[in-house]
Formats: C-alpha cells, structure tokens, sequence
C-alpha cells in the first residue's frame, strides 16, 4: 500500500511539474501552412479575420489586398515610403497607429499598420490561398513566442529571465536591430573554409537563405550555379545566382548540401551597404526546427523536427506559376526564367497550365504544381499549356543542374 502511495506522489509530482510549465503558455492558437509560410488568422480592431503571414522580416503588419466579405476600419495619419529588397519599384503605404491586434484572446497593442497603395506581392495568386497580408516582427515584442511547425501551433508564453525550453533546444543569442531579429550562424564552404554569418531571420523568406557577396570576407559564390529569380522584394524582384553550399550550421545542428541564393548587388546595396548584415536566413530553413524566441532577453532557442533531414531541392524547371483567382483552380504561368529548362522547351509567360505529366491541373493546388516543378527526374516533364485558345505540348528537362 504505501509503494502504491509512493508511485501515486511520483505520478501526481509530474504531472504538475508539466502542468506548471504548460500554465506559463498565455494562448496557444493554430496556424496554417502555406508551403513555409505560417499563415494566422487576426483581427486587427474590430475587423473580420484576415489571413497573415508571420513575417519577421518586415518591422510592421502590412495590408497587402483585401476581398469581397473583408472589412476593417482604420485611421491613416500619413502615407510612407516602404524600403526593402529589390529594384523598380516605389512602394507607398498608408500609414495607421495605435492598433489592437487580436489573436485567439490575445490583444497585442499599439501596432502600426500599413496598407499598401498597389499590392505588388499578389500572395494570394502565388499562393493559391487567400492572403490579406503580412505581420511583422513587433508580433515578438511582448511575448515568449514559440513557433512549432511540428503541431502547426504558436504559443505565447509571459515574459521571464530565467525561462528556459524543453529539454533537447540549443540556444543562440540575439541581435536585435530595428525590431528585427538577427543571429549568428556558421556557414561551410566548398574549399573547407568555415565562416560565421550574421543573418537576420526572416520567416516570411519562401528560401533557404541568401548571401551578399559584395563585401570583405563574404560568402563565395559555388563554381557550379545558375542564374534564376530569387524572390519579391518590397522594392521589386530580386534576381541572382543559386548554388549549394555543403553546410550551414545554427548551433550543434548542421544541415547538409544546402541551395542557397546570392542576389544581384544592385537588389541588396541599400540594405545592406550599411549594415553588418551578410544575408537572411528564410522559411524553408526555418520550418527544419521547432522555435522558442525570447525577444525580451535576446535569445533563439531551437530544435530539429521531421523535416529537418528533407533534401533540398529548386526551380528546375524555372517557371513561377500563379492562380488567376485564390478560389478558381486555374493556373497560369507568371515568369519563365531566362534560358531556363521551361525557356528552352518554349513556354511562355501567359501560358494556362491544363496537363502536368497526364494529370488535369485543376486537380492539383498551388503547391502540388510547385513540387513537380522542383521535383528532379531522368524523365522530361510533359505539360499541355493553353495559349490563344490553342493547346500545345511541351517536354521540359527536369535534371537538377546543382
């Protein structure tokens, strides 16, 4: 009787110890994935639910596009220059203070937040879902915020300086310069060489990572590259050269053979000409680990989960696609890649996708269509496009050059 007693204490002992560190989480919410972006759902004021991207790459939510059935009421005090990567283009955006943002039961005040002018992003037609959006990284400002892509979950957790995670996290400090969010890292190069990055951590970067290489002691271009389009800027697009790099480490945990990009100086100087910064560290990597991020006390604790020893893989075939409607599965083709595999097999922009390898493209989303663009093969991929109401076919080579 008194054994069964002992192990009843034992028992109940821990599960208060797990009960005492789950009563520290605030709110606990869910969040969608949109291939690595971490879409939620927010109400800023008294709006219906808008659909964000967590991006920390960004200092301020942005309202990039609304829809029919969205309503929000906000007070602009001034319109604003944005500045960001890219070239060619001027973006503007009105300017609103002082507002609640409402997540799950948690209010997070006063934000800024921007509309844009002219939304040059168009998430929801490359996305294929809807997005009204992005939110930026004062979302870290009051909170412990863990990130975990494993339940597809955030959790807020009240501010402490002695929290520590789970056991099995390493721990990096933080930079933080202009409510961004910058780390450490450890990048191997093909000669052997190992260099320390700082990288600022941008979870709505739909990369692995990018380099600048136009300073002293930067990271090296890989002999064997491509030329490709990297991203949207704020600014505009950004076009560079993608090669891989054998790895990049962020802590104990090193990640292995890993395709990187490397910007046109042009897209990049302004940003970076004064800064320390070498590059940003994106959401495909990120979404390799589980995070807790300690804005208060400057610290970035992280750990890997199932998708961490993922092979890394790129636009083989150099087609950007888009939906012509976030809710009509429709697919068109919005940039080919100049002497890319799709250039070379004759696909054009404007091009509507109905046949990928004798599959109906309206059976597919967004992302299933991406995958196949990305997916390396010995076998061509065979597409029928619709262009002036005329079907035509094409073979696209599908072997990874990297």
């Amino acid at each position: 009787m008194r054994r069964a007693l002992l192990l009843t204490f034992i028992f109940f002992f821990l599960m208060d110890i797990s009960a005492g560190s789950k009563r520290k989480s605030i709110v606990s919410i869910p969040f969608d994935m949109v291939g690595t972006y971490v879409v939620v759902k927010v109400k800023i004021n008294d709006s219906s639910p808008l659909n964000l991207i967590l991006d920390s790459g960004v200092k301020n939510t942005i309202i990039t596009e609304l829809f029919s059935g969205d309503n929000i009421t906000l007070y602009y005090s001034n319109v604003k220059d944005l500045m960001g990567l890219g070239s060619g283009n001027h973006l503007e955006a009105y300017t609103s203070n002082f507002n609640t943002l409402k997540i799950g039961n948690l209010k997070i005040q006063p934000k800024t937040v921007y509309v844009l002018k002219e939304d040059i992003f168009n998430l929801s037609k490359h996305t294929g879902t809807k997005i009204n959006g992005i939110m930026g990284a004062d979302f870290f400002d009051d909170y412990i915020v863990e990130i975990n892509y494993t339940l597809k979950r955030i959790r807020f957790y009240e501010k402490d300086p002695s929290y520590q995670p789970p056991k099995g996290y390493g721990m990096l400090p933080l930079t933080i310069e202009g409510k961004k969010m910058f780390v450490q890292l450890v990048v191997l190069e093909s000669d052997s060489t190992r260099r320390k990055v700082k990288m600022l951590i941008d979870t709505g970067a739909e990369l692995n990572a990018w380099f600048q290489t136009f300073k002293k002691g930067s990271v090296h271009i890989p002999i064997n590259r491509i030329s490709g389009v990297i991203g949207q800027g704020l600014n505009g697009e950004i076009a560079g050269l993608f090669g891989r790099l054998p790895q990049i480490c962020l802590g104990e945990f090193c990640l292995n053979n890993v395709i990187v990009s490397f910007p046109d100086s042009a897209a990049i100087a302004e940003i970076v000409s004064n800064s320390e910064r070498d590059g940003t560290i994106g959401s495909e990597i990120l979404s390799r680990f589980n995070f807790f991020i300690d804005y208060d006390q400057k610290k970035l604790f992280f750990k890997p989960n199932s998708n961490f020893k993922k092979p890394f893989i790129y636009n083989i075939a150099g087609i950007e696609i888009t939906q012509v409607l976030p809710f009509v599965p429709q697919t068109e083709v919005w940039r080919v890649w100049e002497n890319s595999p799709a250039a070379i097999a004759g696909v054009q922009v404007g091009d509507q996708i109905r046949e990928i390898n004798g599959q109906k493209a309206f059976q597919m989303n967004i992302g299933e269509i991406k995958m196949l663009l990305e997916t390396p093969s010995k076998r061509p991929l065979e597409m029928t496009l619709l262009r002036n109401d005329k079907e035509i076919s094409v073979k696209i080579n599908m072997n990874s050059k990297l």
